[in-house]
């Protein structure tokens, strides 16, 4: 059964702005089966996948949009990066908005060419896997900020084993029917990732060397990312891990989150955190076998907080937000922030825990804001709580299926 994506409303609004619409995203997250469920009666589909429509898109980009007519959806556009200067040439000739969409699962290549060729003609939207919103079908698309409009509203999730068992299977639509084997997924999912995405990136020599690169970065999730670490752990060199680090983030396999300083120079220079977008593909790459195991794992925390942080990450991409508003703190004093929220001028601060029970000192870190020249804005804790209530006057709790 189709399950309603919440990224739909945000196409249909800049289809009425823009020519051209690209839809961006991890293989399997539902791209094509959202374009062909909301826009089969206003746009043709074709997709690159098929030998034939290639063949012509690659040959003679003219004769394809003469042969496939806008509007029209064109799937897999990576494939044939030749049509962006005839889309630009049919852009340009029409004052028609949202005749073109345009979906691609590898952006490593994509997105240099679309802002070289459709730069002021083009929106660019990243779609992820479904978020816990869309699976309890809340309606609510705003990105997330902690307001004092969060209060009392609870959480849907009756138990922490109920979460834990979301956290596990992941959150590919496919995985959403529960006769669909979990591990058999994601080693189709990885495969098929591998032999078709990266190998047409990197003369890839060796596709267990990447599957243990892939291996060791899942055992990062919610950490500093220390690439000469990686490198070390599976004998490549650090611009190896650096570069492949790159096509796992084009790719939408994970993000990297950035550390907040004053100084925007700094903090350009300065270690980020890693984070994968599917805590799903963590537990098959680690090897946690049952949700149980998992609640019960070394790695809880940072996968609680991995799939907090993506949760929230979408918010913003199916808004068609900015998801680099998203910062850490970390400062001198080893004072730790997970999340901070940058709204213009204010700051807002997140903590997340594997906890049912929130308390004041886990938010002692919030005071750090103090000495910024910014203002601070409601701060949230985000919890296995089961309601969102004041923890003091200026911090929230919030349950995590209200993100």
């Amino acid at each position: 059964m189709y399950i309603q994506r919440d990224i739909e409303e945000t196409i249909s609004r800049l289809l009425g702005q823009f020519k051209v619409i690209l839809l961006t995203g991890a293989r399997q997250v539902g791209k094509t089966t959202l374009l062909k469920q909301v826009f089969a009666d206003s746009h043709r589909y074709v997709t690159l996948d098929d030998n034939q429509a290639l063949s012509l898109a690659l040959d003679d980009p003219a004769l394809f949009f003469a042969s496939y007519t806008p509007p029209i959806i064109v799937d897999e556009v990576q494939y044939a990066q030749s049509l962006f200067r005839q889309i630009k040439v049919l852009a340009d000739n029409s004052e028609q908005r949202g005749q073109i969409i345009l979906t691609g699962s590898q952006s490593y290549h994509l997105m240099q060419d679309v802002t070289e060729s459709l730069a002021g003609r083009i929106a660019i939207l990243e779609m992820s896997g479904l978020s816990l919103r869309e699976m309890n079908g809340t309606g609510y698309r705003d990105p997330f900020l902690p307001t004092d409009g969060l209060i009392g509203m609870v959480s849907k999730i009756k138990t922490t084993a109920e979460l834990w068992q979301v956290v596990h299977r992941g959150s590919m639509p496919e995985l959403q029917n529960p006769e669909m084997d979990r591990d058999f997924f994601y080693r189709n999912y990885v495969r098929t990732y591998i032999e078709r995405d990266v190998r047409s990136l990197i003369a890839l020599k060796d596709e267990n060397l990447f599957y243990k690169f892939l291996v060791s970065l899942a055992a990062r999730t919610g950490q500093l990312f220390n690439a000469s670490s990686v490198a070390n752990d599976i004998g490549v060199t650090l611009k190896t891990v650096q570069h492949w680090s790159s096509i796992l983030e084009a790719s939408g396999i994970l993000r990297f989150i950035q550390p907040y300083y004053d100084n925007i120079h700094k903090r350009l220079i300065k270690t980020p955190k890693v984070y994968f977008m599917d805590t799903g593909l963590i537990c098959h790459l680690l090897g946690w076998s049952t949700p149980e195991v998992l609640e019960r794992g070394a790695m809880a925390g940072p996968i609680f907080e991995t799939f907090v942080v993506s949760e929230i990450l979408k918010s913003y991409l199916n808004a068609g937000g900015d998801e680099r508003s998203l910062f850490f703190y970390r400062d001198i004093q080893k004072r730790e922030i997970d999340l901070l929220i940058k709204a213009g001028n204010t700051l807002f601060p997140i903590e997340i825990k594997k906890t049912a029970t929130p308390g004041k000192d886990m938010i002692s870190s919030f005071s750090a804001l103090d000495s910024l020249n910014m203002q601070v804005g409601m701060g949230a804790l985000i919890c296995l709580a089961k309601e969102s209530t004041y923890l003091t006057k200026n911090v929230i709790t919030v349950p995590v299926d209200i993100v």
